[in-house]
């Protein structure tokens, strides 16, 4: 029997790549046989190396990745001016206005200065910053693959992982971004359809998959976007891929951080809950639909601000959504596998349910088609 491709790079026994900001998730991903990939937005160096640590225990000699955000180009943002005191006055009373009529309380006065700066503190997406965590990555043999969200890293930066041994993926959208990053020398492209959640393009999985492929032939494509099931993994290889990449259908796992109460709104959703909103980041994200991701969509609401204000702005809102629980405007980053999500499971699980369901799909596909 042929070897799958990805497979053979990271000496896997499933080509399965699961993404999770989860570091429980990462690791039952990875321990089942395929590739966990850990989410890094949010972590500060030393977080970070607590994660890796942690995991290294969990798998042993077994491979894992992470995901890093590095810009090619990036305005340089400092620590100290991402104050929001310098946010749009217009934009701060609205959001305040939208909270305070839903009944959402003010951050407690005392508490508030060091909540925010906590939070703000992890918005760092400098280069400077990305190669502080690149640094932290490069100190534990076992990352195997480092991706790339914000397209082909540098030069310098691509270079220094493969001396490591360490193989180089990127995120597209569009195959003209996948022939970039196979013009820089990357290893592998992860093809993700609309379908996804958090910053996607606006092409679906099934014309964007064998586009990409057929683009930067014979570079390994992970086909992303849309995929929780056996027979999506069938789709994506019957389309080209040499892989699949899943994120989202690991928010109702056990294994999941998410709190139980947006488990219960993701149990609940349809897949056209999962809609794209700029109301996160400022780009276009595929979130759960909430009060607070429509009430952005209605006349009355400004613009959403460019990276990385409206990051900045979103903070204060998170954070008293959060604490009143206030369900209705709860939202977090889903694709539109939300829709079968319905019940919590296991990393394992999930994957022995993808796979036996690819296995069957693969065995009565001569049948049904009745043309082989």
């Amino acid at each position: 029997m042929t070897q799958n491709a990805m497979c053979s790079m990271f000496n896997i026994e499933i080509p399965v790549f699961g993404f999770s900001h989860c570091r429980n998730v990462v690791a039952e991903i990875t321990k089942a046989g395929g590739l966990g990939c850990l989410g890094t937005a949010y972590y500060t160096p030393q977080e970070l190396e607590w994660e890796l640590k942690w995991i290294d225990e969990e798998v042993g000699d077994k491979p894992y990745g992470v995901n890093l955000l590095l810009p090619q180009k990036y305005e340089t943002v400092g620590e100290a001016s991402l104050d929001p005191a310098r946010l749009s006055p217009e934009h701060v009373k609205w959001q305040r206005d939208l909270l305070d009529a839903a009944g959402i309380p003010p951050l407690p006065a005392a508490e508030r200065e060091e909540l925010m700066q906590a939070e703000l503190g992890r918005l760092h997406m400098t280069p400077e910053f990305a190669g502080e965590l690149l640094d932290v990555a490069l100190r534990h043999p076992n990352v195997k693959l480092v991706v790339s969200a914000l397209g082909s890293p540098p030069r310098p930066i691509l270079d220094r992982l493969h001396a490591h041994g360490v193989k180089v993926g990127a995120m597209t959208g569009k195959v003209e971004h996948a022939l970039k990053h196979k013009e820089a020398g990357l290893d592998l492209v992860i093809a993700q359809g609309t379908e996804a959640a958090g910053h996607t393009g606006v092409v679906s999985s099934m014309v964007l998959w064998p586009e990409v492929v057929d683009a930067v032939a014979p570079m390994p494509v992970l086909a992303a976007g849309g995929i929780g099931r056996g027979r999506q993994m069938v789709a994506a290889f019957a389309l080209g891929a040499q892989g699949i990449w899943c994120g989202s259908i690991w928010h109702g796992t056990r294994e999941s951080d998410l709190t139980d109460e947006m488990k219960q709104l993701l149990f609940q959703a349809k897949s056209g809950d999962a809609v794209q909103t700029r109301s996160k980041t400022g780009k276009p994200g595929r979130m759960l639909r909430s009060k607070y991701t429509e009430a952005w969509l209605q006349p009355d609401a400004p613009k959403p601000l460019p990276m990385p204000w409206q990051s900045v702005l979103n903070v204060e809102a998170r954070l008293r959504i959060d604490r009143a629980r206030a369900l209705d405007y709860m939202t977090c980053p889903v694709g539109q596998i939300v829709g079968t999500i319905n019940h919590e499971s296991s990393v394992r699980q999930v994957i022995y349910d993808i796979l036996d369901e690819f296995a069957d799909t693969m065995e009565g596909l001569g049948e049904r088609s009745g043309l082989v």
